[in-house]
Order: structure tokens, then sequence, then C-alpha cells
């Protein structure tokens, strides 16, 4: 009888398009949070060869800060039309507005905390049961720890200690009323994975992912792009600098690295000899040595 035999990418995309299965058969109504970044991008792409022919068991959600770049809205816009899938918008501004959060000032203000807020109000808003969302362990503690099923209480709070044992793939769904699910299809992947399944699938990026000419400053010694979010002043020194975005968030809390990678291959060999996590690029895990895991138990993403 002849083996056959799945390389590394192929078993880890086959893990995933499993749990998206699951989740499409153990909830009633799941959403895939879409941020327009690489891991979210990558899990729509599984979401195709899970699900298609026919269409999504589910809606694609976006929490819009308002500060996002420009190149990453208009990649959501031109996929979601692509897809022909429905995309749910929630606006930070609108919490703001409602008086549900109150924006930060000063010239570290940032509205990505702010988000969480908005996501749990549309979590509600349209009943979600499930969030699928393209975290990975390998980018910070707090998600190295957490499960690939992992639920929030019925205020979206994640309990590290109610964490649920996930043996022989098999994940429990099973929720009280106003709980739920917050879901990891990539979670065992790592940055070099998705680089590696993005060159395979030849799957197409933002812009921003690629070195690029962009007007920078320096703050707290990370490159932050020039823009009016950032709360900028006369000891701000702007440098127009050839730089790219490992990964992609709010522009008041998104570094850039300096970089000449243009390409994927490159990138993928950039990555392969970095020795810091693509989250030390993000001002907001820098606010404590338990930044996101606090973020978490609020009911962050």
């Amino acid at each position: 009888m002849s083996k056959y035999n799945l390389d590394y990418l192929d078993e880890l995309e086959a893990e995933a398009i499993h749990i998206l299965r699951e989740v499409a058969g153990q909830f009633e109504k799941p959403a895939l949070l879409f941020s327009g970044g690489k891991d979210s991008i990558t899990l729509v792409r599984l979401a195709e060869k899970a699900f298609r022919p026919g269409k999504f068991p589910f809606p694609l959600v976006h929490i819009d800060t308002g500060h996002n770049f420009e190149e990453t809205i208009a990649y959501r816009d031109k996929m979601v039309e692509r897809l022909g899938e429905k995309l749910i918008i929630g606006h930070v501004q609108e919490s703001i507005d409602q008086g549900k959060v109150v924006e930060q000032t000063g010239k570290n203000a940032s509205r990505n905390a702010l988000q969480t807020v908005t996501l749990l109000d549309t979590i509600e808003k349209h009943g979600f049961d499930a969030c699928i969302g393209g975290a990975r362990r390998d980018e910070e503690k707090a998600r190295a720890k957490e499960r690939i099923f992992s639920v929030r209480d019925e205020f979206g709070q994640w309990d590290p200690k109610r964490q649920r044992p996930e043996l022989w793939n098999i994940y429990n769904g099973k929720i009280h009323k106003g709980e739920n699910v917050r879901v990891f299809p990539i979670s065992n992947w790592t940055e070099l994975d998705v680089w590696n399944y993005v060159k395979r699938e030849n799957i197409d990026l933002p812009s921003i992912y690629f070195a690029h000419y962009r007007d920078c400053i320096t703050r707290n010694g990370q490159l932050m792009a020039a823009s009016p979010f950032l709360n900028m002043d006369e000891e701000d020194i702007v440098e127009n600098k050839k730089v790219r975005f490992r990964t992609v968030g709010d522009m008041s809390c998104t570094a850039a690295v300096e970089s000449e990678a243009d390409e994927i291959g490159d990138i993928i060999a950039e990555i392969s000899a970095s020795k810091i996590s693509e989250r030390g690029a993000r001002m907001d895990d820098k606010v404590s040595e338990a930044a996101m895991e606090d973020r978490k138990k609020g009911g962050y993403f």
C-alpha cells in the first residue's frame, strides 16, 4: 500500500479547515473577525477551501477604529466585492458618540483598546455565538496559553482557569446562553508558516506589508507612520524611510520596521533571521507585561 504524505503546510491547512467546519457544525450564528491583516486574509482563503462552491456559513465582521491604514480599508472593500460575502462593520466612533467609551487623550492616545466595547456590542446586536479570529500562539504569551475554542462569559471576558481540554482534535463548543466562543483555526501556525502559505497560495496582501517609502516619526523607540491620528507636536521629526509593517492594526499603535523586503521571498528571509516577534511592533502590547492578557480578560479579540 502506498503512503500518502502531507507536507507541514498541508497539515496545518487541513487542521484549520477541520476547525472551520467544526464551527459551522457546532454553532448557530458564527462570524469571522476580519482586520485586513495577513492572518485574517489567510482565514478567508481557508474558508474558501472549506466551504466553496457554497457561501460562507458566517459573515465577515470588521471592527473599524476609524484610524486604519487606507491601504487596509481599500483591500477589505475590494476583497469583499470579489468574495460576494456579507460584511458587518462595527464603528468605534459610534461607541464614542454614544458615550460608551471615552477617547484617549495625550501624545500616545490610541483607539485600539476601545475596540473591545464595539466588538462586544456587535456580538450582542447580531447574536453571534462564535467568533473566528486569526490569533496565533507564537505571537504573544497570553495567546500561547489560550485554547483553539476559547470560551468567553456573558460579559465577553476570558478566564484562563476555565479553559477546556482539547484532546485528539476534539473541540467542545457547548456554551450557556449569553456566552460565546472565540475560535482560532491557525493558532498552531507561526508567522513564517503564514508567509510560506501566502507564497504557496499566491494570496494578494495589502501593500503596506511590503517595503515602501513612507513619512515616519520615531516614538518610544518605534517607527510610526506620520498621520493626524498620532497627536504629533514640534518634538516629532518627520523622516521619509523605507519601511514595511509586519502586523496591521490601528495606525496609532502599529509600528513599522525598516526593510528592503519588497517581495515575499525577501520577507520570508527577513523573518527567518529576526529574533523579535511581530507583536514587538505593537505599542499596545508595551503598556505592561500582561497587556494582552488584561485586554483579553476584558473581552478583547
